[in-house]
C-alpha cells in the first residue's frame, strides 16, 4: 500500500485513475516515433484521508520528466510573461525590493520573472534543474544554479551567502515527489522577514470545473490551501496572505514567512480558508464520485468528434501543451481525428505530441490547412489564442474547447 506523500499515512482513497499514459511533456522526433518504443507509466491519483493531499500514486523519476530535453520554456506565452512582470512590480513596491535585496526563484526555468527583477535593479538569483532553460535565463543577464532544491541546496546557498529577500516558486510545489524534502530547504535561505510565494493551481477549481487535464506525470500533487498550510507548518512556515489569481484555470498566491516573522494575518487568507471549508475540503467523501464528471466531458469530447467527422469536417488543435496530452490520451485520439496541432515554441515543433502522436507544426501552417475547427488544448490561455487565430474566420473557421464540456465557440 501507498504512504502518504507528505504525512506518510496509508493512501487508500482513490481520486482520478487516468490509466497508462505517456509523459506529458516528452515530445517524440520522427526517429523516435519510428521506432515504436515510446514509454507509458500508470496515472493515477489518490487523496490522502488525514492531510487532503490529493496526488499521484506512482513513482515515475524526476530525472525521466526534467531531462535535458524538457521541452516548456515560460517565455513562449507573453500572458505569463505579463503576469511574471506584475509580479514584479507589486513585489517590489510592497516589501520595498532594492539593490540590496535579493530575489530566489526556485523553478526559474528561462529567466522569465528574474529578468523583470533585474531591470530594476534588484539581484537575482534562479535555482533550475533543467540544464536548457537555465541556459537561456543566463543568456539574459539572470544568474542561475542547475540544481535541484531541497533542504541541502537551501544549507548550501546560505552558507554562500545567498539569503533571500524574496523567494518565488511559481507552479513548482506540485512538481516535486518529496515535499518534505523540497519545502525543508526554504527557511534555511529566507531571512528571518523573508517572504515567500508559492502560486499553484487550485484543487478546488479542478474539482468544480473538471480540470482533470491539468493531472499528468509531470505534477505529483494537487493542492488547496488547507493541505500546503500542514506542509509549510511541518517546516517552521506559515501563510499570512492569499491571493486567488485566474492563471491556470485559477490558481492560489501563498504569502508566506517564518513562524515568528513579524507579518500579520489578512483577510485574504481568511476568505480561502472559509470557501474551501464551505466545499467540504476537509471531508474525505467529498473527492468521490470525480470520475463520473471526468467521463462526462469525455463522453462530449468524442460526440463532437464524431459529429465532425460525419460532416466530413478537418479538426486541429493549438497548443502543444501538457494538459491537452493528458486529455487527447485519456480521451484515446489520434492523428486519425486531429490532423495537426500547433505551438509557437521551436523546441515542440517538427515533433509528436506524446501518446496521440499529432504532428507539431508552427502556427503559421494553419493557413496551409485552413481547418474548420481548431482546438484550443491549453484552455487557460482561450483569450489569448482567439486573439492570435482569428483569422481562422476568414474560411469559416471556428474555436472548440473541451473543458468542462465541449462547445464551439462564437
Amino acid at each position: 500500500m501507498s504512504l502518504c506523500r507528505f504525512c506518510r499515512e496509508p493512501l487508500t482513497r482513490t481520486f482520478l485513475d487516468l490509466g497508462l499514459q505517456p509523459l506529458a511533456n516528452s515530445y517524440l522526433t520522427p526517429e523516435q516515433l519510428a521506432a515504436g518504443n515510446e514509454p507509458m507509466f500508470p496515472l493515477n491519483t489518490m487523496v490522502c484521508d488525514a492531510c487532503f493531499l490529493v496526488q499521484a500514486d506512482h513513482e515515475v523519476p524526476a530525472e525521466a520528466i526534467f531531462d535535458e530535453g524538457y521541452a516548456y520554456f515560460s517565455s513562449f506565452s507573453p500572458g505569463w510573461v505579463e503576469h511574471a512582470r506584475r509580479y514584479a512590480e507589486a513585489m517590489t513596491a510592497r516589501f520595498g525590493l532594492g539593490p540590496d535585496s535579493l530575489v530566489v526563484e526556485v523553478a526559474s526555468n528561462d529567466g522569465y520573472l528574474l529578468k523583470h527583477f533585474l531591470a530594476k535593479g534588484v539581484p537575482v538569483l534562479g535555482i533550475e534543474p533543467t540544464a536548457n532553460t537555465a541556459e537561456a535565463a543566463r543568456a539574459v543577464g539572470v544568474r542561475t544554479d542547475v540544481v535541484f532544491f531541497n533542504a541541502e541546496t537551501g544549507e548550501a546557498l546560505a552558507a554562500r551567502g545567498d539569503r533571500a529577500d524574496l523567494m518565488a516558486a511559481n507552479n513548482v510545489l506540485a512538481h516535486v515527489p518529496d515535499l518534505n524534502a523540497f519545502v525543508a530547504g526554504f527557511p534555511r535561505v529566507l531571512k528571518p522577514e523573508g517572504v515567500l510565494t508559492f502560486e499553484f493551481p487550485h484543487l478546488l477549481n479542478l474539482i468544480e470545473l473538471v480540470q482533470f487535464d491539468t493531472i499528468y506525470h509531470e505534477h505529483y500533487s494537487y493542492l488547496s490551501l488547507l493541505t500546503v498550510e500542514k506542509v509549510l507548518a511541518a517546516h517552521g512556515l506559515r501563510v499570512f496572505d492569499v491571493e486567488q489569481l485566474p492563471t491556470h484555470g485559477g490558481s492560489l498566491r501563498l504569502f508566506c514567512c517564518h513562524q515568528a516573522a513579524g507579518h500579520t494575518a489578512t483577510e485574504g487568507l481568511r476568505a480561502v480558508r472559509a470557501r474551501e471549508a464551505a466545499a467540504g475540503l476537509d471531508r474525505p467523501e467529498t473527492y468521490d464520485g470525480f470520475t463520473a464528471h471526468v467521463e462526462a466531458v469525455r463522453s462530449s469530447f468524442l460526440a463532437f468528434l464524431q459529429d465532425a467527422e460525419t460532416d466530413g469536417r478537418r479538426v486541429a488543435a493549438y497548443g502543444a501543451a501538457a494538459k491537452g496530452n493528458t486529455f487527447l490520451n485519456y480521451c484515446g485520439v489520434t492523428h486519425a481525428h486531429i490532423l495537426e496541432a500547433y505551438d509557437a515554441n521551436p523546441a515542440k515543433q517538427d515533433r509528436y505530441l506524446p501518446g496521440s502522436h499529432i504532428p507539431v507544426k508552427s502556427p503559421d501552417a494553419v493557413r496551409a490547412l485552413k481547418p474548420d475547427y481548431v482546438l484550443i488544448l491549453p484552455w487557460n490561455l482561450k483569450d489569448e489564442i482567439t486573439a492570435q487565430l482569428a483569422f481562422i474566420a476568414e474560411w469559416g473557421g471556428r474555436f472548440v474547447v473541451a473543458s468542462p464540456a465541449t462547445r464551439i465557440l462564437d
